[in-house]
């Protein structure tokens, strides 16, 4: 057996440090540097001064590090502002005043229209809308001219320019891959 030899009272096991004592060192090493090449750690950077013609010193501010007390580019801004430059810088405009339309659907065409009929698209000008049934359809074509007008006045002339309807699709028969040409159903469902 090995016999551990006995501690000798000059020999102390060393300390452990802690986690805060090693940060500690390590802090005070860093400002014990920045002293040594003349910096002041911890306190703003000493604004630079000069002469005034009158013979007054005074300080410059660094337009550089602070807004000062009138808003510029770098102080937040408010949402409604930036997205509307935004939409003009992108083009925007017409399709979310289009958009804004499309959402105010049934207080432009009324409720009882709304309920059977709804935008679909917007694309060049042209709006397409749907419709429950082939009545409808026939209904809004025949209110196009005032729809047009109403949209014209809610967005400006010239940005809806047509208005087409489609009805109710058909149901398909077609059942499979292949299909045989001939006359089809008919009508003969009411």
């Amino acid at each position: 057996m090995t016999e551990n030899p006995p501690e000798q009272p000059d020999q102390v096991a060393p300390a452990r440090r802690t986690g805060i004592e090693i940060a500690r060192e390590a802090l005070a090493s860093a400002r014990a540097e920045a002293r040594k090449r003349g910096l002041a750690p911890g306190r703003a950077p000493a604004s630079t001064t000069r002469d005034d013609p009158a013979g007054r010193r005074r300080r410059r501010i660094i337009t550089e590090q602070r807004s000062g007390a009138h808003p510029d580019d770098r102080d937040p801004q408010l949402l409604g502002p930036t997205l509307g430059r935004l939409m003009a810088e992108r083009g925007w405009e017409t399709d979310a005043a289009v958009g804004g339309v499309l959402g105010r659907w049934a207080a432009i065409v009324g409720p009882e229209v709304a309920a059977h009929a709804r935008p679909l698209a917007f694309d060049d000008g042209e709006l397409v809308v749907g419709t429950d049934s082939t009545a409808w359809a026939t209904q809004i074509r025949l209110l196009a001219p005032t729809l047009l007008a109403r949209l014209a006045q809610e967005l400006g002339a010239g940005v809806v320019t047509a208005v087409t309807v489609r009805g109710p699709s058909a149901p398909s028969w077609k059942k499979g891959l292949f299909a045989v040409r001939g006359r089809g159903p008919r009508d003969t469902y009411g």
